[in-house]
C-alpha cells in the first residue's frame, strides 16, 4: 500500500490555482484519484466539465460553485457532488484563499469549451 506523503506530493501550478497530486496511476492507485487544490482569491468559476463524477470537500475557505447556471455557497465542510457530464465551475470571489480536495475515478477527463477531452497532468 503506497503512502504519499504531502511533502513529496507533485504540486503544479496554475493562474490562481496550485494542485497538489496525491493519489492517481501515476502514484500507484488504480481506482481512485485524489488531490488536494489551494484557491487563491479572485479566481473565477469557469466552467467545464468531466467524464465522470467528480467529489470535491471544502477543507478551508469559503467558494463558490455554479452548475448548471444555478450557484452554491460552499465553505469548510461541505461536500459537492458533481454528475458527470455537468458544467459545473468553481470560483474564489471572496477575500481570502481556500483549499479543496477532489476526488474522480481512475481515467476521468476534463472537457473544456473548444478542446478535446484530456487528462489533467495531477490524475496521471
Amino acid at each position: 500500500m503506497p503512502v504519499i506523503s504531502g511533502a513529496d506530493a507533485p504540486t503544479f501550478a496554475l493562474p490562481h490555482v496550485t494542485a497538489t497530486g496525491l493519489a492517481a496511476p501515476s502514484r500507484g492507485a488504480t481506482e481512485t484519484c485524489a488531490w488536494r487544490f489551494a484557491i487563491a482569491p479572485g479566481m473565477p468559476a469557469d466552467s467545464h466539465a468531466v467524464d465522470r463524477e467528480e467529489i470535491f470537500v471544502v477543507l478551508s475557505g469559503s467558494l463558490t460553485a455554479i452548475i448548471e447556471g444555478e450557484e452554491h455557497a460552499l465553505s469548510a465542510g461541505d461536500a459537492l457532488i458533481v454528475p458527470a457530464h455537468t458544467p459545473f465551475g468553481i470560483g474564489n470571489p471572496h477575500d481570502e484563499p481556500a483549499e479543496l480536495v477532489a476526488v474522480l475515478p481512475v481515467g476521468g477527463r476534463a472537457i473544456m469549451p473548444g478542446m478535446a477531452p484530456f487528462t489533467p497532468p495531477w490524475a496521471e
